[in-house]
């Protein structure tokens, strides 16, 4: 997957995507516990508040959250003559996110969840400075999420039918092998982690036996990431990009996944198969015209955590085939991906993290450097995160750092956070986000969109 990938005439390297992806991922694991009891399939927990107490009957409950945000651009030049100006105010946004929990007795429950905001910033700036394609996909947005329906077939088998989110690996900043959900990338470093991965329809079988379980799924609803439109502050390109190939959901389209998992006493482990549509896209030529095209690709990885007093070793492989290029047009290539990082929670209530990712593209082809946007046949991504609570949890702060290169000079984004809890289930943030590498594609283009952002965000 990559950030502006399904927009360029020669698709980037996945690598740039993950970069922007994970500045709004759940923070360092809050205990070695919690770090190991993984695989699970991506739920965001709510808080049992006192709120919630008259939402609910006996077999129902109505849980959710909702708030404002507001987003300052300050580095922005100003605009040339026909250019959006996205100086000042670039986000106002009230935003609702009710869920329904339904217990349906026998081991079955089922969810719906639905996301809506309306984003007031455009009407405040005048929504004749914008392109279309902004005001369709900025301004206001409701989609249902997590929506299934779970339950037990027998004493080691469980089913799961609807839109979820099925998290694999154990980054916290960096993807490797957690290939199966799509993210929101229309505001890279700015996204709310419970919007970043994108809910997917699919059906799920987990079969347990002893300390392993065998996960099974076939996704129905072929949904790639929401990425920046022409005329965004964060779309890279001076033209709009070729058409894009509809894929249908389901039927031959039906993508394939499969996962061996076990958790032990003090490690954990996991094997991961998958047959998918690429989420970069390259140039074709169909029907005597060109447009962009997902390739269907396989993916074989295994990533495991092991535990050593206070410290967490992270270890990812992803072997990638199938991978097509704009540049290289005809060819197959493949890619493996390697990532190594250690969490040390050592200090109190604080947990720093350090991981690196290679990308090794197989067989190298000297075109993929010619295009607009080169491809290297290595390729190192650095993350750094910091994430700590203080004054009896009410305050938490957050540092993550992500570079590129072996000097870590060839872009990158800095989002800086502090929390506080107002009161039980109302909580302040607010930071600043800086956009690195004025000389690397893509962050040429949105180096000068550095902005502070503030968030007021009640739980019920």
């Amino acid at each position: 997957m990559l950030l502006f990938a399904p927009l360029a005439v020669v698709t980037a390297e996945n690598d740039i995507e993950d970069a922007l992806s994970g500045f709004d991922e759940p923070g360092a694991d809050d205990n070695l516990e919690d770090t190991l009891s993984g695989f699970d399939d991506g739920e965001l927990p709510v808080e049992d508040t006192e709120s919630a107490r008259w939402l609910s009957g006996e077999n129902w409950r109505i849980t959710g959250d909702t708030g404002v945000s507001a987003a300052w651009n300050y580095a922005h030049q100003r605009p040339g003559p026909g250019e959006t100006d996205w100086r000042g105010l670039s986000r106002l946004r009230a935003r609702l996110r009710p869920e329904l929990r339904l217990d349906l007795g026998n081991d079955w429950d089922a969810r719906v969840r639905v996301n809506g905001f309306y984003d007031f910033a455009y009407l405040i700036n005048g929504r004749s400075g914008y392109t279309n394609q902004v005001l369709r996909h900025y301004e206001s947005e409701l989609e249902f999420q997590d929506t299934y329906l779970r339950g037990s077939l027998g004493t080691n088998l469980d089913i799961k039918l609807g839109r979820q989110i099925v998290v694999w690996g154990k980054s916290d900043n960096l993807r490797v092998v957690d290939v199966l959900n799509p993210l929101d990338r229309r505001q890279p470093g700015m996204t709310d982690i419970e919007n970043l991965r994108l809910p997917v329809t699919m059906s799920r079988l987990d079969y347990f036996t002893g300390d392993w379980r065998v996960t099974a799924l076939a996704l129905h609803e072929v949904r790639f990431d929401k990425l920046p439109v022409v005329g965004s502050d964060f779309y890279p390109y001076s033209n709009p990009p070729p058409e894009e190939d509809d894929i249908h959901d389901g039927g031959s389209n039906t993508e394939y996944a499969l996962a061996l998992s076990a958790v032990m006493p003090g490690w954990d482990l996991s094997f991961h198969l998958a047959r998918l549509f690429d989420e970069e896209t390259h140039l074709a030529v169909i029907d005597d015209g060109a447009e962009l095209v997902h390739a269907r690709i396989d993916m074989l990885g295994a990533a495991t955590n092991i535990v050593f007093a206070d410290w967490l070793l992270k270890v990812e492989s992803a072997y990638f085939d199938g991978l097509r290029y704009s540049a290289a047009p005809g060819k197959d290539f493949a890619r493996t991906d390697l990532l190594l990082g250690v969490d040390y929670n050592g200090f109190d209530n604080t947990t720093l993290t350090l991981e690196s990712a290679l990308r090794h593209i197989h067989s190298y082809d000297r075109r993929l450097e010619l295009g607009p946007v080169p491809y290297q046949r290595n390729r190192l991504e650095t993350a750094f995160r910091y994430s700590a609570d203080f004054l009896n949890d009410r305050w938490n702060a957050i540092i993550v750092a992500t570079r590129f290169g072996e000097a870590l000079n060839e872009g990158g984004i800095t989002r800086i956070q502090l929390g506080y809890e107002l009161r039980q289930a109302l909580e302040l943030t607010g930071g600043l986000v800086l956009y690195h590498g004025r000389v690397q594609w893509p962050f040429d283009s949105i180096a000068d969109n550095d902005r502070v952002f503030l968030e007021l965000k009640y739980s019920f």
